[in-house]
């Protein structure tokens, strides 16, 4: 690579880090934002729990639908629907199951940190009082497997990060965090001093005992 093509790869693999920098800020802001709606909604949260205030908990009551009525009420289309959606659950508990094991074995020998599954798998949308059992069920479904994805996008990306840290020559639509910190495709003359870097880190990061999880090891 000529030093001209180096000066232009330096000055952007920069630039990269502030916008990632920007992007943190602007999570934070967020993290921020939300919990001044925590308050102004008037719930708290202790340990596993959500706690409203009595009087909003009461109301929720009065504004839950009826499981009759709500059956009554909901498109065909959505009924017909919903076996296929029920039945995703196997492959899914199994994807869960081995990742466990994937991880147990292969991140120790590859000196990574384990990825805290509880960071990404949360289930507290059923202690709304407003929905329906129906409701709840589907809730704890959408959560499990919502969280369950970025789970495992979080365990495939560090696994990426030490097999394979390349930029594709095609642009990715949604990228993870880390993608932005890979060798560019072609970059031949950097590419294992990269990664010699990218292994390094998580290397450290287990020897830390930092625990992993959140958008925090996305960055």
């Amino acid at each position: 690579m000529s030093e001209s093509m180096q000066h232009e790869s330096s000055a952007m693999n920069e630039r990269i880090r502030q916008l990632l920098a920007d992007i943190s800020k602007l999570e934070d802001e967020l993290t921020a934002v939300i919990q001044e709606q925590q308050i102004k909604l008037r719930y708290r949260i202790e340990g596993s729990r959500i706690r409203f205030d009595a009087n909003l908990r009461k109301i929720h009551h009065e504004l839950k639908t009826g499981l009759f009525t709500w059956l009554r009420t909901s498109e065909i289309r959505n009924i017909i629907s919903a076996p296929f959606i029920y039945m995703m659950i196997v492959p899914f508990v199994f994807l869960d199951l081995i990742l466990s094991v994937y991880q147990l074995i292969c991140f120790p020998l590859y000196r990574i940190q384990k990825v805290k599954r509880s960071n990404y798998i949360l289930i507290d949308r059923h202690q709304l009082a407003y929905l329906n059992i129906i409701e709840k069920f589907n809730c704890i479904y959408c959560g499990y497997i919502g969280g369950l994805i970025a789970y495992t996008r979080q365990i495939v990306t560090r696994t990426e990060m030490y097999w394979c840290p390349i930029k594709h020559a095609r642009a990715v639509l949604d990228p993870h965090r880390q993608y932005a910190t890979f060798a560019d495709y072609g970059d031949a003359d950097n590419y294992q001093s990269l990664l010699a870097k990218m292994r390094l880190e998580l290397a450290q990061e287990k020897a830390s005992g930092d625990e992993t999880g959140g958008r925090d090891n996305d960055r």
